[in-house]
C-alpha cells in the first residue's frame, strides 16, 4: 500500500461534474491518494491510517492529529505503475478492484476511528480533482 500526501488549503474531488467529497479547512488540510499492491492486508490499512494522522508536516511541525486537519483520500491505482520497460506504463503491480476497493474504505474507517473528519472520492470512477497545494508539500508513505 502507498499513500500519496500533499498538504493542501483546500481540496475536491468530482465525477462527472458533481463534488463527491471536498475539504475546505480553516488551516491546512491533507490529500492522501491511496494504491493498494497485491498483499496488502486491513493491517497495513490501519497502520498507515496511523502513520498519516500523526505524520509532522503541518506548520510548526504540527501534524493532522494535533490540528484536527480534514483528510480528503482518493483511489489511486497508478501509483503503482511500473515504467521500467519501454512506453506504456504496466499495472501489474496494482490489486485488481476487488481487493483494493474494501482496502482503501479500511484506510478512511481507520482515519475516522482515529478521530479524523475525512471525506472520499469514488472508487474506480473517472475523478477530476481540484486542490491547492500548500508548501508545496508531498510526501510518499509506505511500510
Amino acid at each position: 500500500m502507498r499513500v500519496l500526501v500533499q498538504r493542501v488549503t483546500s481540496a475536491a474531488v468530482s465525477v462527472d461534474g458533481d463534488v463527491v467529497g471536498a475539504i475546505r479547512p480553516e488551516g491546512q488540510g491533507l490529500l492522501a491518494f491511496v494504491g493498494v499492491t497485491h498483499g496488502d492486508d486491513l493491517d497495513k490499512a490501519r497502520r498507515l491510517a496511523e502513520k498519516l494522522w500523526y505524520l509532522r508536516i503541518l506548520d510548526d511541525e504540527r501534524s493532522a492529529a494535533d490540528v484536527k486537519a480534514p483528510i480528503l483520500v482518493v483511489s489511486q491505482f497508478t501509483l503503482y505503475a511500473d515504467t521500467a520497460k519501454g512506453r506504456r506504463p504496466s499495472w501489474n503491480a496494482a490489486a485488481p478492484g476487488a481487493v483494493a476497493e474494501p482496502m482503501v474504505a479500511a484506510f478512511a474507517e481507520a482515519l475516522r476511528r482515529l478521530g479524523a473528519e475525512v471525506q472520499t472520492g469514488v472508487f474506480g470512477a473517472n475523478m477530476q480533482v481540484d486542490l491547492v497545494n500548500d508548501g508545496p508539500v508531498t510526501v510518499l508513505l509506505e511500510l
